[in-house]
């Protein structure tokens, strides 16, 4: 691949098989990003601030601006392989912060606001960030946990000295108060970019260091999903999910940049289909990044072609299997829109999917691997691969290493375990691999809950969960949810016979909202005598899932 432009296959086997990364030798991703255009005058932002209205940005704005942030992040002594966090939504200081960043050679950590206190805690003080850039809803948790964080030095909030308080430094006057023309760190494909960090199924969540060559995998994936429409200036990207989520950052808003495209950005609390459609057609979405939870909502909207002038051609879906209704749904009131199912994993990149140029969309299947990976289904004992029709872990193989991440940070073991000892990579997914080459998700081979498109592990709620004094043990579960794919379920030993449920299950609720995530709470609580456990006391979370399979 080269990483200026990405080649065209009007055939999926010739694109197998002559694809082949070309990584260059030198690579920087804010030069990748922002200078190598022809025109970089053109509008690379469109942003839409709920108060003041529309702000524009071309790739020299961009350029510029992270050149001032960069050398503002320098004078607070932040260096090479530093760990600076993001905690900001779909604003312009996002990706600023990132591409200051890479500019210093230094390693982003995206984190997404709806974070409550023990989430943002855990993982800032794991990845020993430096410095974190807010937003202002989230800096008085930050201020609370600043002190279990002892690697933070330098708290970075949006907004100038008017607004920004305490021991905090106001990102505008920062970025004012310094000049462009820093002089670039000298990287290449292999420099470490970011630490992400999974949903934690089988204990706290695990940091994935990944070097600069993810964002050109992401990339290629994104042309690829997105029908090979991203040429130079010719699309515009939208997509609801936050952007510090692997397919929003680099399979969407560094993906647009990276192929010379316009991404817009929209803060909102929440998603509102009817505001979704009038976003798009103001401004001429036509790349559309949409998990299936916000496409089944957008199902509620009648006639929209007739009601939006849309310019709508691809709607790109990650996160949980799509249903054959969705795309029904999309063939039967879009004239021209395709819509493409893909998959990945934070540590291996997005890796398979569907493309309406290559071959049909089968509902319900992730469709099949993109160019530059291979892929097997393992017996998930003995990795001896399966035969086509059987179910095994699905494993993934890289045409270059680069692309896939490093290690877990500070987790060698974990790390290693993650590889077979031919170079297999494991992912902990259970497929089936149909006579044509589609690909069939069957189940998480581990705990892991797909929610409205993101990955929630339970341990994680569990742990929330018995922090209320009248929860004395807790098992969490997915099931079945028409909107969210899953919902999240929660099974309760009360502490003592006496309790309210009604008023137990909303403290609850709230409680996991606040130290967790908004989308991490449990929508249905049952209160029970007794968890089935293992020998060893290990909640049996399958017993718990097959119990509410028979019940339904």
């Amino acid at each position: 691949m080269s990483w200026t432009v990405m080649p065209t296959f009007d055939e999926y086997e010739a694109a197998r098989e002559e694809f082949a990364w070309d990584l260059p030798d030198e690579y920087n991703p804010a030069v990748d990003f922002l200078r190598k255009h022809e025109d970089t005058s053109r509008t690379a932002l469109r942003y839409e601030d709920p108060e003041t209205g529309l702000e524009t940005y071309s790739f020299d704005d961009l350029d510029e601006r992270s050149d001032r942030l960069a050398a503002a992040l320098a004078d607070l002594g932040v260096a090479a392989g530093d760990r600076v966090g993001v905690v900001v939504p779909q604003k312009p200081q996002n990706p600023l912060t990132h591409l200051a960043n890479w500019k210093l050679g230094a390693v982003s950590v995206p984190l997404t606001v709806l974070f409550g206190r023990d989430a943002l805690q855990y993982r800032l003080e794991d990845s020993e960030a430096k410095a974190v850039v807010v937003d202002p809803s989230v800096r008085e948790t930050v201020d609370e946990i600043r002190d279990e964080c002892p690697a933070l030095e330098a708290v970075i909030e949006l907004g100038d000295g008017e607004s920004v308080e305490g021991e905090a430094h106001a990102f505008d006057d920062l970025v004012a108060a310094h000049e462009p023309g820093i002089e670039l760190y000298d990287s290449t494909p292999a420099t470490p970019t970011a630490i992400m960090y999974t949903s934690g199924s089988t204990g706290p969540p695990k940091g994935v260091r990944h070097s600069h060559a993810l964002w050109l995998g992401r990339a290629a994936a994104a042309y690829n999903y997105f029908d090979q429409g991203l040429a130079e200036g010719e699309a515009t990207l939208w997509t609801p999910a936050d952007w510090a989520w692997g397919a929003a950052l680099g399979g969407t808003l560094f993906a647009a940049w990276h192929h010379g495209c316009t991404i817009v950005g929209w803060p909102r609390d929440g998603f509102d289909p009817a505001e979704a459609y009038e976003l798009m057609e103001r401004h001429d979405v036509n790349k559309a990044f949409m998990p299936p939870t916000a496409l089944r909502m957008l199902m509620g909207v009648d006639d929209p072609e007739g009601r939006y002038d849309l310019s709508l051609e691809t709607f790109g879906s990650a996160g949980e299997p799509l249903t054959s209704e969705v795309v029904d749904w999309v063939e039967s009131t879009f004239e021209d829109v395709a819509i493409n199912e893909f998959y990945g994993q934070t540590e291996l990149n997005l890796v398979v999917g569907n493309s309406e140029t290559w071959f049909d969309t089968r509902p319900g299947s992730m469709g099949k691997p993109f160019p530059g990976y291979e892929i097997a289904v393992l017996d998930p004992d003995t990795h001896e691969r399966l035969d086509r029709g059987e179910v095994g872990e699905l494993a993934v193989k890289p045409g270059d290493r680069r692309v896939f991440f490093d290690e877990y940070h500070r987790l060698p073991e974990k790390t290693a375990n993650k590889r077979t000892e031919d170079g297999w990579f494991l992912t902990d997914d259970l497929v089936e691999r149909d006579e044509d080459g589609y690909l069939w998700f069957v189940s998480r081979a581990d705990d892991v809950i797909l929610t409205s498109g993101y990955r929630v592990g339970p341990m994680e709620v569990e742990d929330a969960i018995l922090t209320h004094e009248a929860a004395e043990q807790a098992g969490v579960v997915g099931v079945p949810d028409e909107t969210r794919g899953e919902a999240i379920k929660a099974f309760v030993e009360p502490a003592t016979d006496e309790y309210a449920p009604d008023e137990l299950r909303e403290e609850i609720r709230e409680l996991v909202r606040d130290r967790l995530a908004e989308y991490e709470y449990p929508q249905h609580i049952e209160f029970v005598e007794r968890l089935p456990t293992t020998t060893t006391g290990k909640i049996q979370r399958r017993s718990l899932r097959d119990d509410e399979d028979d019940e339904t």
